[in-house]
């Protein structure tokens, strides 16, 4: 016997994903898309909407739901109403044969729109308003010009998906339904395999927001990985693009993106954003973490580097502007490769001392493959490792960045492998300690993780930490809040977002060590 205690969940919010690149939306998620859009269009039957990555067909569900009852007395007859909205107003792309099939039975009750249990009577063909049409990518040296995709990975012949998804593979979007869009809106997949070292994958989601921005709609609103945040691997000049972009109104920011995609990890957390063609101006950036929401309106390209969380702007402008006559670290972190060693390189026997990865530790490379371009071979150099946040995908927890166990100081006459960064270098043991604990200072990397999104850490990243006159002091956080007015609530904030670490406690201890 039923009772008002059954758990009778929305079918949607508990299917499983079809890969971790292909997810599919819970319903209150699109909800929540969906109220960032003027109520108006749910009363206007003139009002078109695509989802150009159709998978479960929730959004477009959900959209139905609104017209129906905001359409009620313009059209009064439901059935009237609903074929008006099904054949006039709702547009898909699935982007694989299954999720065709998946998102006309959640959108029309029927996998074909014509079928018998169809709730729309209008259709005459069986896919209705969301076709799937079999891409092939155009290959070009390997890769599809379209999408990027390698040739060796998906040349698989028709019998398996492509993954050449019709939205992006075309010159003219505007052909596919040939019918100008009021909202664009969807979670298109993320990435594609690029062929690369090990697991390498290359981001194909920007690819969907850049050829919605070309239909030119009233209003767009994706949900993609916030990896976009500090650009990266293709990702550059759309960052640019989008910090640029003033119509670009709202940005939600999730820091775990298991808090809107129960039990899927994303590197870096997941956003969703709403850009209105006709009303430019600041976005309205509201940060989500630890079950607490804190929005500002901001200026998305007030930093070149986007800072995800709203709570950290005032802070960052305080110190720029305390710091103002100094550079930044980024001008002082070596680039990579700092010695022209690549990471696969074989050790020699005998040779120039060198730091190969952690696990390695210090072996030999010869001599003339050194490259000694930034003259620092004969000093002592602060060497930090490339990923140190490796395994870390959960940005709403505290992040350590470094600590003793994962930095090396190399003495006079060492170098290292493109595993490390040369965080600093000097011609004194001592200086090189005091530049060590400024590093480990919570505040020091609070300031480096406002500009990290990923386990990588590049010199770009090190953007916002100011380089000081001097390293000869062994600072603390208590010297570096006097330094920068650093109040209680702000010190709270850094606190609960950078974990402790353990280091030798003066110079001296180091030196007898």
């Amino acid at each position: 016997m039923l009772t008002e205690q059954n758990y009778n969940p929305d079918v949607l919010s508990c299917i499983a994903n079809l890969s971790s690149d292909e997810v599919f939306t819970p319903p209150e998620l699109v909800n929540q898309m969906l109220d960032l859009l003027p109520q108006s269009l749910w009363t206007d039957p003139q009002a078109t909407f695509l989802d150009p990555a159709c998978k479960s067909g929730v959004f477009l569900r959900e959209i139905a739901k609104r017209l129906d009852k905001g359409l009620e007395k313009s059209i009064p007859d439901r059935q009237t109403r609903i074929d008006h909205i099904f054949t006039k107003q709702l547009f898909g792309l699935a982007i694989t044969e299954l999720t065709a099939l998946l998102a006309r039975r959640s959108v029309y009750c029927s996998k074909t729109a014509n079928g018998k249990y169809s709730v729309c009577t209008a259709f005459s063909n069986a896919e209705g308003n969301i076709p799937f049409d079999k891409v092939q990518h155009t290959w070009y040296k390997g890769r599809c010009q379209f999408c990027g995709a390698n040739e060796a990975a998906y040349e698989r012949g028709e019998e398996l998906e492509s993954h050449a998804y019709a939205f992006i593979h075309t010159q003219n979007p505007e052909e596919l339904f040939k019918m100008k869009f009021d909202v664009i809106i969807g979670n298109p997949p993320y990435q594609l395999s690029d062929g690369g070292h090990s697991r390498s994958a290359s981001p194909i989601y920007h690819k969907f927001v850049e050829q919605t921005i070309k239909l030119n709609p009233r209003f767009m609103s994706m949900i993609i990985p916030a990896r976009w945040y500090s650009g990266g691997k293709g990702l550059d000049e759309f960052r640019k693009n989008m910090l640029d972009d003033r119509r670009i109104r709202r940005l939600v920011d999730f820091e775990n993106s298991s808090d809107v995609f129960p039990g899927v990890d994303v590197a870096g957390g997941i956003c969703y954003f709403l850009w209105d063609r006709d009303n430019p101006g600041t976005c309205s950036v509201t940060s989500c973490f630890n079950e607490e929401e804190y929005t500002t309106d901001r200026d998305l390209n007030e930093f070149g580097i986007f800072i995800r969380h709203s709570k950290a702007v005032p802070i960052v402008k305080k110190i720029k502007e305390i710091e103002k006559a100094s550079i930044n670290l980024n001008e002082v972190v070596l680039p990579s490769k700092p010695f022209g060693i690549r990471g696969h390189y074989e050790p020699k026997k005998s040779g120039v001392p060198c730091h190969f990865t952690q696990k390695q530790g210090l072996l030999f490379v010869h001599k003339d493959d050194v490259d000694d371009r930034f003259n620092v071979v004969n000093q002592f150099k602060l060497l930090i490792p490339r990923a140190p946040i490796a395994g870390q995908t959960d940005f709403s927890k505290p992040i350590g960045f470094y600590y003793e166990g994962n930095v090396k100081i190399a003495k006079p006459g060492e170098v290292c492998t493109e595993s490390w960064l040369v965080a600093f270098t000097a011609d004194s043991f001592e200086e090189i300690v005091c530049f060590k604990s400024y590093l480990f200072t919570k505040i020091v990397r609070f300031l480096l993780l406002q500009t990290v999104v990923s386990q990588d850490v590049t010199r770009e990243k090190f953007a916002f930490i100011p380089h000081l006159v001097s390293y000869d002091v062994f600072f603390d956080d208590a010297i570096l809040r006097k330094r920068w007015n650093i109040t209680d609530d702000e010190w709270y904030f850094i606190d609960s977002k950078v974990k402790s670490v353990e280091y030798q406690d003066t110079i001296e201890d180091l030196i007898d060590a």
